[in-house]
C-alpha cells in the first residue's frame, strides 16, 4: 500500500480512530511520528501515545494546523460544536492544502460545509476539501466496508488519499452522497444484523442440544465459509442458495419456515427503516 506524505491528524481518540491509527500504521501508510492525535480524554491520549507513539496535541486548532490531513472521529452530535471554533481558524487561510475526512455518521457534507466554509474565499475553500465516511466496526480488525463520498472541492488525487486510508483497515466503496443513508443501512448497521442472525443461530442450536460453545462455532465458522464461498465464487447469492436447497431435504425444510414468516420482506422493511432514520438524524 502506497505511503502517503504529509502528516494525519485525527480529533477524537475513540475506537475507531484507535483502528485507523492501527491500520495506517500497519499497512505503512504513515509512520507513527507523522501522526496526531486530540482528544478531551487524556487518558486515550496517553493510551494511544504509549501504544502507537503518535504525537498528541493538546486542542483541534493545533492539529489542523500542524496536519496535512485531518479525521473528524467525533461523534454526530458533537460535531457542529467541534467544527465552530475550527472556522476561524487561520489554518485554513493559506496555501498549503487539507483533507477533512469525516466518520461522524450522518453528518452530511453540507453540514460540515456551512460551517467550515463559512469565513472563507473561494481559493480558501478548495484548499479544503472534504470526504464523508460511513465506515464500519469490522474496520476494528482490518476487516471494514467504507462507503465514501466527495464533495465539490475534492479531487480525484483526494480520492486516492481517502481510499489509501480506509483500504488499510479493509474494503471501500465510493458512492454518490444520497446513497449514503442506503450504505449506513446495509454495511454500517450491517454487523448488528449479522449478530442478531448468529445469535439466534446459536439460541436454536442450544434447544437442539447443542452447547452454547458448540454452537457458537459452528454458527461461526459457517458464516465464514458462506461468505468466503460467496465472494469467491462469484455467483448470486440466489443460486448459490439454491444449490444447498435439496427438494424434500433439511436446508429447505429450513427455508420454508424463513419464506412462511416473511424473513426477506421483513429485512428489506428494517434496511429502510435504517434508511429513515439516517435520513432524519442528519437534518
Amino acid at each position: 500500500m502506497a505511503e502517503l506524505k504529509g502528516t494525519l491528524g485525527f480529533i477524537g481518540g475513540g475506537n475507531m480512530a484507535e483502528a485507523m491509527t492501527g491500520a495506517v500504521i500497519a499497512a505503512r501508510v504513515f509512520d507513527p511520528d507523522h501522526i496526531r492525535v486530540c482528544d478531551i480524554d487524556v487518558k486515550k491520549l496517553e493510551h494511544m501515545k504509549a501504544r502507537y507513539g503518535v504525537t498528541i496535541c493538546e486542542n483541534p486548532a493545533d492539529l489542523l494546523s500542524s496536519s496535512d490531513i485531518v479525521i473528524l472521529a467525533v461523534k454526530p452530535q458533537v460535531m457542529d460544536s467541534v467544527l465552530e471554533p475550527l472556522s476561524g481558524s487561520t489554518a485554513f487561510r493559506s496555501d498549503r492544502k487539507k483533507l477533512i475526512l469525516s466518520i461522524a455518521a450522518g453528518v452530511p457534507l453540507a453540514r460540515m460545509e456551512k460551517i467550515l466554509y463559512r469565513n472563507l474565499r473561494d481559493t480558501e475553500r478548495k484548499n479544503l476539501p472534504l470526504v464523508r465516511v460511513m465506515p464500519n466496526t469490522p474496520s476494528l480488525v482490518l476487516a471494514g466496508m467504507s462507503g465514501y463520498c466527495l464533495n465539490s472541492m475534492a479531487d480525484e488525487s483526494d480520492a486516492l488519499a481517502a481510499e489509501t486510508i480506509l483500504a488499510s483497515m479493509g474494503q471501500t466503496l465510493r458512492l454518490e452522497e444520497q446513497l449514503m443513508d442506503a450504505v449506513t443501512a446495509v454495511s454500517g448497521s450491517g454487523p448488528a444484523y449479522f449478530f442478531l442472525m448468529i445469535e439466534s443461530m446459536v439460541d436454536g442450536g442450544v434447544r437442539l442440544g447443542l452447547t452454547e460453545e458448540q454452537a457458537l462455532a459452528l454458527s461461526i465458522q459457517t458464516m465464514k465459509g458462506a461468505a468466503a464461498l460467496l465472494e469467491q465464487s462469484k455467483e448470486a447469492p440466489d443460486v448459490l442458495r439454491k444449490k444447498v436447497t435439496s427438494p424434500g431435504g433439511t436446508t429447505e425444510a429450513a427455508i420454508r419456515v424463513f419464506t412462511e414468516r416473511g424473513m426477506k420482506e421483513t429485512v428489506i422493511e428494517a434496511l429502510a427503516a435504517a434508511a429513515r432514520r439516517a435520513e432524519e438524524l442528519a437534518r
